[in-house]
């Protein structure tokens, strides 16, 4: 590594087993908006990640056997290292992520949160008594059951939000009592590898955690089968695209994956809507993180006699959309994480068949933001996740239609309806396929102690610290006759 503006650093390799291993090999981390590296990171193996499993194996009985006051001192020693250098860690991942700095600060207060809400669920894992004597047999028994870890949890995070995404595999594990073994998307390790670094030093001492209980390992597929197809592994929790998602469902199986993937969020906007309070929201909710996220406005659905002045009223408020330096407070959409992604985003502009209102080019390096009108069905634009700075608007003649659409998509995690009606509200959240639904905000809303999660392709399982708990430990039951 080293990223320079890190004033206590972190050891050299890769935090494997009770200290930190060197790698030998290194992987140079860009910065997307001028190509400048940020530092170089280490690169792990599959011989590695094998390693890492071992170690994590060794000490899950003391990390199970944790009493409750080490696992939450762990997970809020790292909250207060953390706040301590939280101006440090926006900017390393504008740097690493490209991402503005508006939204970086975002995900260092999101994950500050999360850290902080499952040091508090450890309060609250715990199980309840049972009424064996239902049946006649029962008669004179006790029981109850109790919440116990799973095992050794793998965590994979995507590059979009590195220190969230780790936060959320990381810290509910640690309130479960299991070792985790986190593998961050090659092109954005640093923060979380500084994070890792946190942690094991908040968890020193006697009694404390054991370090081997949190360890990073980076690199390739094959680095990740290492760990996805180990059957000791006792959970997968996996954020990325639906078909990273697939293979690592087929590659773990039978062991119990969690998957947090892809959606293309769908916003009605009902006659009735409030329809400013509606385009401020597309716009805030379309181009935040430049449009790098999983429940950013992808496709918007609006009743017949009020799209044209919706559109226009849209169309009017994208020269607030700063374009540029994503250092600057001011800049709302900068360069994705790399060319690739660019074309392909472009790509898919050119290809939609859509009416191009506004946008669709390249100001330097960084998409321009960008709205299709009347794009179809069978369009990637539309069918599928761009994961870019990229909005379409289409026409419906009425709610039954726009939710029908919405649920045509073979994504189901986030979608928003605008209206002043209490019945289409009740109707939207009762009618969409989907793992939220919110009402007269963006569908990337997301507060993190909330269950979080999708249906169909966009998922299984739920994070949000409580949730992620429940999902990373196992019922044992005790009966007992005295």
């Amino acid at each position: 590594m080293i990223f320079h503006d890190i004033e206590d650093g972190w050891p050299e390799g890769l935090p494997v087993g009770p200290g930190w291993v060197e790698t030998g090999a290194t992987r140079e981390v860009v910065f997307p908006y001028d190509g400048s590296v940020v530092g170089a990171a280490p690169v792990g193996t599959a011989e590695l990640a094998r390693r890492a499993v071992d170690e994590a194996l060794a000490v899950a009985p003391a990390v199970a056997a944790l009493p409750s006051h080490a696992r939450r001192a762990a997970l809020m020693g790292a909250h207060d290292a953390l706040a301590a250098r939280r101006e440090a860690f926006e900017r390393l991942l504008v740097l690493e992520t490209g991402k503005p700095l508006v939204d970086c600060r975002v995900e260092v207060a999101r994950t500050l949160v999360t850290l902080a809400t499952a040091a508090e669920e450890v309060a609250r894992l715990h199980g309840e008594t049972v009424p064996l004597d239902l049946l006649p047999a029962g008669e004179g028994l006790f029981g109850f059951w109790t919440r116990r870890p799973i095992g050794v949890v793998v965590g994979i995070t995507g590059f979009n939000y590195p220190l969230l995404l780790a936060a959320h595999k990381i810290a509910p594990a640690l309130a479960a009592g299991c070792p985790v073994i986190v593998k961050p998307a090659p092109a954005t390790p640093l923060a979380t590898l500084w994070l890792v670094h946190l942690l094991r030093a908040a968890a020193d001492g006697e009694g404390a955690l054991p370090p081997a209980g949190v360890q990073l390992v980076t690199g390739d597929v094959e680095v990740g089968r290492a760990l996805v197809e180990d059957r000791r592994i006792g959970a997968v929790s996996f954020t990325g695209s639906a078909s990273a998602g697939h293979a690592i469902a087929r590659a773990a199986a039978p062991t119990k994956v969690l998957l947090e993937l892809g959606s293309n969020a769908a916003l009605v906007v009902a006659a009735d809507a409030d329809l400013e309070a509606a385009a401020a929201a597309v716009v805030r909710g379309g181009y935040y993180a430049s449009g790098q996220a999983c429940i950013s406005v992808q496709r918007v659905l609006v009743e017949e006699p009020v799209h044209d002045e919706f559109v226009a009223l849209l169309a009017e408020r994208m020269a607030d959309v700063v374009v540029g330096d994503p250092r600057s407070p001011e800049t709302r959409v900068a360069p994705l994480i790399d060319p690739a992604a660019t074309e392909r985003v472009l790509a898919w502009v050119r290809e939609s068949g859509g009416t191009l209102v506004t946008g669709g080019a390249l100001d330097g390096r960084a998409i321009t933001p960008t709205v299709l009108a009347g794009v179809p069905d069978g369009a990637a634009a539309w069918d599928e996740e761009i994961f870019g700075p990229v909005v379409c608007v289409r026409p419906v003649p009425g709610l039954d239609a726009a939710f029908a659409a919405v649920n045509a998509s073979r994504y189901g995690l986030h979608a928003s309806v605008f209206t002043r009606s209490l019945a289409t509200a009740f109707a939207a959240i009762d009618r969409i396929e989907a793992g939220g639904v919110v009402v007269n905000d963006v569908p990337g809303f997301r507060a993190d102690n909330m269950p979080y999660g999708g249906v169909k392709d966009s998922g299984a399982g739920r994070e949000g610290p409580r949730f992620a708990i429940e999902e990373l430990t196992v019922t044992r039951m005790a009966i007992i006759r005295p």
